[in-house]
């Protein structure tokens, strides 16, 4: 082994202070997508070899790159870094390791890469059974790799993974965007949004009740765990996250709205899912605020004409032209979304009013019957 040179006598080697418990930095944004460790060990041009410190380096996520022979690297790091070194600072191993793995640890170091040769033919075994007791991932850098390759295969893989994440989201804004122009936009921007992410979502009503969902039904505890959230952002937090049982919950506030909420409940976090949950809230937000803007003048002016005497026939015609349908539905749990605000709604029944050749789709747990095209004065009827 090659005896480390001594370092001078004003480098610091070591640090008395206490070790804190997250990065100094507070955590600043890093430039990109993080990367899995995973991808820089199969890159076979680095030849990266891991030693310690990680069974699953998929798991692990790089978001920087950097070198440093200090003793004490906490003060210099944001967090999620991929630390280079050459083991310059590392004189005594057996003595200074384990507390050199336990500041990079402190200071949210992502992994820690070790250069063999010149000033180390191997890495210590001192270090590599430091960074084992720390879980800290300890990478061979071979003698072949530079420390600049190491930061440019870093970076490029950024920019595949920002590239992937762009498309990603470019194309869920394109799906959401055509699902808010179909006959029922609502639930098609619902069932998007789900298929996108993917994951369940749903639109609650002012009074908290799930109106409308889409994907796959959740646990129990993770669906009332959603409930709870999406309350508390309507109630004016604007939005709110939290995981129960594995599974991410995120509630947003519906602009412009009386208490509308979405929910999203996905089994992972991507890149990219705020950003894509994003658009289908403000998507949502424009239809509601539809509904409860010219459609909730249209009903009032409609309801004024009855109360002043008019006859339904003269009422209706507020309401758009004839034939119009009547739908009657009985079930339990979130109603169906029927694409109208023409709705009376009481325990397990909603009525609607449809125009003619609005199509109904079917709908868990309910039971629903559609009469024939009535004029106006046959609704009552129907």
């Amino acid at each position: 082994m090659t005896t480390p040179p001594t370092p001078p006598t004003s480098s610091p080697l070591r640090s008395s202070s206490p070790l804190p418990t997250s990065s100094p930095a507070g955590g600043a944004p890093p430039p990109g997508p993080a990367i899995p460790l995973s991808a820089l060990l199969a890159d076979e041009e680095l030849g990266l070899r891991l030693v310690a410190g990680a069974d699953d380096p998929a798991a692990v996520a790089v978001h920087w790159v950097h070198t440093s022979e200090m003793a004490d690297p906490l003060p210099y790091l944001l967090g999620g870094e991929l630390l280079l070194t050459a083991g310059v600072q590392l004189a005594e191993p057996e003595r200074s390791a384990r507390s050199y793995a336990q500041r990079v640890v402190a200071a949210g170091g992502a992994a820690l890469g070790f250069g063999v040769a010149p000033v180390y033919d191997t890495v210590p075994d001192a270090l590599v059974e430091a960074c084992a007791r720390a879980g800290l991932p300890l990478l061979e850098v071979p003698p072949r790799t530079t420390f600049t390759a190491v930061g440019r295969a870093v970076w490029r893989l950024m920019g595949q993974a920002r590239h992937r994440e762009l498309r990603r989201v470019t194309e869920a804004q394109q799906a959401l965007a055509t699902a808010a122009a179909r006959p029922d936009p609502v639930p098609a921007v619902l069932h998007a949004l789900a298929s996108r992410l993917p994951g369940r979502t749903v639109l609650y009503a002012g009074d908290g009740r799930p109106y409308a969902a889409a994907g796959r039904p959740l646990p129990d505890p993770v669906e009332s765990a959603l409930n709870r959230l999406a309350a508390r952002a309507a109630a004016g937090t604007a939005s709110a996250a939290d995981t129960v049982e594995g599974t991410h919950l995120t509630a947003y506030a519906l602009g412009g709205t009386r208490g509308l909420a979405l929910g999203v409940a996905t089994g992972s976090r991507e890149p990219g899912d705020h950003t894509v949950a994003g658009v289908a809230v403000v998507l949502l937000s424009l239809l509601t605020a539809r509904h409860q803007g010219a459609d909730e003048a249209t009903r009032t002016a409609a309801l004024v004409r009855l109360l002043l005497g008019a006859a339904p026939a003269e009422a209706a015609a507020a309401l758009g032209p004839a034939p119009w349908t009547v739908v009657h539905a009985q079930g339990e749990g979130p109603p169906p979304a029927l694409g109208t605000p023409l709705l009376d709604t009481a325990d397990g029944t909603v009525r609607a009013l449809l125009p003619h050749g609005h199509e109904v789709a079917e709908h868990p747990g309910w039971t629903v019957g559609v009469s024939a095209p009535s004029t106006p004065a046959d609704l009552p009827a129907a």
